[in-house]
């Protein structure tokens, strides 16, 4: 529940995906594999993600057409990064996700 509560915290209070801190803290506390922390993630943001929409909206600080350019090509994404997930080894996954939160890091930082 802990795991919840930050994700939610940080994910309305930053804009940032819920799995930036879901997923690490479900390999790290729960030592999950990779592929299991993945889907649990996603399946928690999806509960989350309509939590949040539903503040927002009530705030009047959505803007539809812009959740949809963003959302509806990221949905369609899913299915091929899954597939291609499923094929990587989990340790790839593991560095994949390191190189990418290192990233986004230093990108913040130097901006």
């Amino acid at each position: 529940m802990l795991i919840g509560l930050a994700a939610g915290f940080f994910s309305a209070l930053f804009g940032v995906g819920g799995g930036i801190i879901i997923v690490p803290l479900l390999l790290l506390v729960f030592a999950l594999e990779a592929r299991v922390a993945t889907a649990t993630s996603l399946a928690a943001i999806g509960i989350t993600a309509v939590s949040g929409v539903i503040a927002y909206a009530f705030h009047g600080d959505i803007r539809v057409g812009y959740a949809a350019l963003v959302g509806l090509p990221a949905a369609a994404s899913v299915a091929g990064a899954t597939a291609v997930q499923q094929r990587l080894k989990t340790r790839t996954l593991e560095l994949a996700f390191a190189a990418f939160l290192v990233a986004v890091a230093v990108w913040l930082f130097l901006k």
